[in-house]
């Protein structure tokens, strides 16, 4: 979830091939991240890893919290204008910022992760993930522990993309348990899909009757509704993005968590080494995704699945398979 780290630093001829503005090293990383930062793990992890790739290179690194597509856009604007060498954003909200800035800013490298752009500019970045990968873990664990013998999914919006969660959970439960029941795939829907928990509770309500027992929240702002949900019908429901057990003791098995901090390393290694693609996708060998279950203690995740230590076990021997390529998993998108 390890592939060796790309190295830090490239010959000059190859920095000036890339276009970089510096010798042989940035001076000056800046992330700017979608929204304020406020309790958001996910986006803490942006400025986490901004902050690490700085200190290892002896850069400096800065954060600006933008509000809205407005102020996103300014501070790409002002990144640039404080000297960023790299500039480095977090989600889908950049799409139509990072293009024009990258156009007018050559020298200037620009990396964006979860999210690419089409055509992307030799100076732009992008850091994505194999979403599919851990979601078909997270599907195993879910089966494995069911009592009810039935699992299901609930996605914000149904999307190409948020296939990859969805479809991936359901191969996985069924690869790890041919019995195992599949609930009818729930999607939140309406005028706010991703931040809805009172319409993502009401279906996780209508998954419970229908008999499935574990829940996989794909619904970003939502999850709180469906792990409500989970606590209150003694279910138990497993996130995504970071670890999202403390948020809810006692309701989520596990967390498909996508290790930004790792992957943002990772590729400003490659940008500094100007050998870094316009596109890489990371998965589980690259250690951009995890489970808490996969990790070297799980109770201390505060996850449910740490009760269930059999299968974590076979969830780490599929895992493994999947590195290996074994398992060959196809991507839903």
């Amino acid at each position: 979830m390890g592939i060796a780290r790309l190295g830090m630093v490239a010959s000059a001829a190859a920095v000036l091939a890339a276009g970089i503005a510096w010798a042989d090293a940035p001076k000056t990383i800046i992330y700017v991240s979608p929204n304020p930062l406020g309790v958001n793990e996910f986006l803490k992890m942006g400025k986490t890893g901004t902050n690490a790739i700085a200190k290892k290179f002896g850069a400096k690194s800065r954060t600006y919290e933008a509000t809205d597509p407005t102020t996103r856009k300014q501070d790409v604007e002002a990144a640039v204008r404080d000297g960023a060498d790299i500039v480095v954003m977090l989600g889908f909200e950049f799409g139509d910022i990072v293009g024009e800035a990258a156009a007018k800013n050559p020298k200037v490298q620009f990396l964006i992760v979860d999210q690419c752009i089409d055509k992307p500019p030799p100076n732009v970045h992008c850091a994505v993930f194999r979403e599919y990968e851990a979601s078909f873990l997270a599907g195993a664990e879910a089966a494995l522990t069911s009592k009810t013998g039935m699992v299901g999914a609930i996605g914000a919006l149904d999307i190409p993309f948020l296939h990859r969660y969805t479809d991936a959970f359901e191969d996985g439960a069924k690869a790890a348990r041919p019995d195992i029941k599949i609930a009818q795939k729930l999607w939140v829907g309406g005028d706010n899909p991703f931040s809805d928990p009172v319409r993502a509770g009401q279906q996780a309500e209508a998954m419970v009757a229908a008999g499935a027992d574990r829940i996989y929240a794909a619904t970003a702002g939502g999850n709180g509704g469906i792990f409500k949900v989970a606590k209150d019908k003694g279910a138990l429901a497993i996130g995504v993005d970071v670890n999202q057990c403390p948020q809810a003791p006692g309701a989520v098995l596990d967390n498909m968590e996508k290790k930004v901090d790792n992957v943002l390393g990772l590729a400003v290694d490659g940008i500094a080494a100007g050998n870094q693609p316009p596109l890489v996708a990371y998965g589980l060998k690259e250690g951009g995704l995890t489970l808490e279950g996969l990790g070297a203690d799980p109770a201390a995740s505060k996850c449910e699945i740490a009760k269930f230590p059999e299968a974590i076990a076979k969830a780490k021997e599929i895992a493994a398979d999947i590195e290996s390529g074994k398992i060959k998993l196809s991507d839903p998108l």
